[in-house]
């Protein structure tokens, strides 16, 4: 095999066989495919595409670059759900002790956040004592005391993968829907889970902006699935607007807990328990109905097993920032815009995100919206507190939410429907 073949193959639109497609991404894993052959091979997959044959292979090539964890000594089925990342989405924090709670194991391997979108091991490590690096033979315990973990996927996961997204990242490659199925499922597939549920982010704060990009990422990643034997479902739903009002990481622990209490923000919880029963369909457990786990307090006390299975102190005290700053409303009238984007960049700039992986982020820092699209609102009336550890970052944060707000005298919001659509 020769890399300038796999790599004018599908520069002429061609197709690449299973044999190049395992050598070369078995070659780069290894180090004798040069960087800049593997940049024109993604730049040339982004322009030209790949089939659905090919990004199976391709997904399969990256999962067999590493190990394939393996959950079949557990007394349940395994079932997990990926998001693709948004503004204030905590989902992941009351939806796995959830799940557990209703009779399925959830085996979670979860990221960092990257820019405006917040990652679920940030929102955790603002619980104090909580660890995110797990062996196998720890998260096989905790599985089996609680029934569900979350945790950081090690180094031995798909290292394909992460060579190939760093390299992505830096050549303009990123939005490449084979390329970002194929990152997506591939980690997703060597967790060992038995069923997925993944929840495809629309809008201004989601990587997808627009219906129709998100439906066809969705359906990739669901013929993935569907290839390499996971039961795998989709859900489309909205982020044009924060999801509930809490945008940062101790805060949105905090909301989170809320939900687990059998309260938090309707949207919240409408999603929850939607992705909730998804989970526990594809996994085929017929058990208790969420809605009663949340009612009788058994999911609040899988979280609380589950924080303290990791180190964490469920009743710890979250972290609050030093500082704060209220925004109030300009107008007394129908709210009918909070862009979800820019109430994530906003949060992003108080320090609840990171610019590069290795940069550290405050937990404290975010937004809490005091107001959702639709609700009234009176001029004066506070509309966002912002939370940071150095007053000195709220005016880049107050840039941020420049027309991102709309109040208007009378009239409703012309929003997303927050599932928007499903595909299986």
């Amino acid at each position: 095999m020769d890399a300038i073949d796999v790599i004018v193959t599908k520069r002429e639109g061609g197709r690449l066989s299973p044999e190049q497609i395992d050598w070369v991404i078995d070659a780069y894993t290894r180090g004798e495919v040069a960087e800049e052959q593997m940049s024109a091979l993604a730049m040339a997959i982004l322009l030209n595409g790949m089939d659905r044959a090919e990004v199976a292979r391709w997904t399969e090539a990256m999962i067999r670059s590493g190990e394939r964890m393996d959950w079949s000594v557990l007394d349940r089925p395994t079932t997990d759900k990926h998001s693709t990342g948004g503004v204030g989405d905590k989902i992941t924090l009351p939806l796995a002790p959830l799940v557990a709670a209703c009779g399925a194991a959830v085996p979670q391997l979860s990221g960092r956040g990257l820019g405006h979108t917040g990652g679920t091991l940030d929102k955790l490590e603002s619980i104090s004592g909580w660890r995110a690096s797990l062996s196998t033979g720890e998260m096989l315990r905790v599985l089996r005391d609680t029934g569900a973990v979350v945790c950081a996927a090690g180094g031995g996961l798909a290292p394909a993968d992460r060579k190939l997204y760093a390299l992505r990242d830096v050549t303009g490659t990123v939005e490449s829907i084979p390329l970002i199925a194929s990152s997506i499922m591939s980690k997703k597939i060597a967790e060992g889970t038995g069923a997925l549920v993944l929840d495809v982010k629309v809008g201004s704060g989601a990587f997808m902006k627009t219906v129709e990009h998100a439906r066809e990422l969705a359906a990739t990643m669901v013929a993935i699935g569907a290839d390499h034997g996971v039961r795998t479902v989709a859900l489309l739903t909205a982020m044009d607007r924060p999801l509930g009002r809490a945008v940062g990481n101790a805060l949105e622990v905090a909301e989170a807990v809320q939900v687990l209490a059998g309260g938090g923000p309707p949207d919240v919880v409408e999603l929850t328990l939607t992705l909730a029963r998804e989970m526990l369909a594809a996994a085929g457990v017929d058990g208790k109905d969420p809605a009663d786990a949340l009612a009788d307090g058994s999911a609040m006390d899988v979280w609380r097993r589950m924080i303290s299975a990791q180190g964490g102190d469920p009743d710890a005290e979250l972290p609050v920032a030093r500082e704060s700053h209220v925004v109030t409303a300009p107008a007394t009238g129908v709210l009918t815009r909070l862009d979800a984007y820019g109430v994530g960049v906003a949060a992003w700039r108080l320090g609840a995100g990171r610019a590069r992986k290795e940069d550290p982020v405050s937990f404290g820092a975010g937004a809490l919206c005091h107001a959702a699209p639709g609700e009234r609102v009176t001029a004066g009336q506070p509309l966002l507190t912002l939370y940071a550890d150095d007053a000195a970052r709220f005016p880049r944060a107050l840039a941020a939410l420049d027309g991102a707000v709309e109040i208007v005298p009378d009239g409703a919001p012309d929003l997303l429907p927050l599932v928007i659509d499903r595909i299986a």
